[in-house]
């Protein structure tokens, strides 16, 4: 008799890994172009984050096949449906690391993203305009489906050469940043505080303005002005109180969620290498190689214990046993 074949229940949380793995080879490409680097060491962080992709979304399909009803309950769940909107921000990513060899691969998969981004940011945020919400349930993640989704769009947008719809992204964006950043901060000021579990989301704080200034790079032309300089001098302050918070934020044993840092991290360390492509010789590109520096070391520390983590069985997800008849289910579809 065959062994049933025996898969991960991954939450879509996990896709952040993609954001962080595609944000490194980013910042690496920048630096290859600005400090003359090796180029291989950020072509080979693109294709592990390519990688890492492709495994998520087969793994993310046999969910929804075969587990319908985990699937669901991540949907109705009032922080972790937020996470299913990376799916689209991820394969974005994946489109941009593509893009120097295959246009029409990287096209067809930017398209697939944004539409999908901006479906899920159109379903999610009516809902959440329907209230009956608890506000403790109010966290960093909220940014993803309409701040992240809106950013990368314009980022890859601007990439594949399509700056006037990249800007129109970015508005939709940044104006939700504001809007969205407001009431969390309404809700860490008033409200009790983060449970420990909740409290490493608050590394999707670090991403808005880090992000941000990469897509208001990439969709206008000219010197480095003083709006970008304001939204890089934001992503600082907020990674230094992220550093701050830090004993605080880990008062719980490490667990994947810690990779809502990352996408933050490396947009900030990416941000100033473009700017200096543009001829900035100030402040910024001072703090470019300590930027650069530590967006290394923090996907490499967290990337390392995510794989103590497995090695160690010490990953908490659930498991599902594919039989022949749900191998055959999903090849059908």
């Amino acid at each position: 008799m065959a062994t049933p074949l025996k898969l991960p229940l991954v939450p879509a949380a996990f896709f952040g890994m993609v954001l962080g793995l595609a944000g490194l080879g980013n910042a690496w490409r920048a630096a290859t172009r600005v400090w003359h680097l090796p180029g291989p060491i950020g072509e080979t962080i693109v294709f592990l984050s390519v990688a890492v992709w492709a495994v998520l979304i087969v793994l993310y399909v046999v969910k929804w096949t075969v587990a319908r009803e985990e699937a669901l309950k991540e949907v109705s769940h009032p922080v972790q449906c937020c996470f299913i909107g990376l799916l689209g921000v991820a394969t974005m990513l994946v489109a941009g690391g593509l893009l120097p060899y295959s246009r029409v691969g990287a096209e067809t998969l930017f398209i697939l993203g944004a539409f999908y981004t901006l479906a899920f940011s159109v379903w999610r945020t009516g809902g959440l305009w329907q209230g009956e919400r608890d506000i403790t349930a109010t966290t960093a993640v909220l940014y993803l489906p309409s701040v992240a989704g809106s950013f990368v769009t314009a980022i890859v947008a601007a990439a594949l050469g399509f700056p006037e719809w990249g800007q129109l992204f970015f508005g939709a964006g940044f104006f939700a940043w504001l809007a969205i950043e407001s009431a969390l901060l309404h809700r860490l000021l008033t409200a009790p505080a983060l449970s420990p579990p909740l409290r490493p989301t608050l590394g999707v704080q670090l991403a808005p303005p880090a992000v941000g200034a990469i897509a208001y790079i990439s969709v206008t032309q000219g010197p480095p002005d003083l709006f970008v300089h304001a939204m890089i001098g934001y992503g600082i302050l907020q990674a230094l109180i992220m550093l701050r918070l830090l004993p605080w934020i880990n008062k719980e044993a490490f667990s994947p969620t810690y990779w809502a840092f990352t996408f933050g991290a490396t947009a900030l360390a990416t941000a100033p290498l473009r700017l200096i492509e543009r001829g900035e010789t100030g402040p910024v590109a001072q703090l470019a190689p300590i930027l650069f520096i530590a967006a290394n070391i923090a996907v490499g520390l967290i990337a390392l214990a995510t794989i103590w983590l497995i090695a160690n069985r010490k990953l908490t997800i659930g498991w599902v046993e594919l039989s022949r008849q749900d191998t055959g289910a999903i090849g059908q579809r």
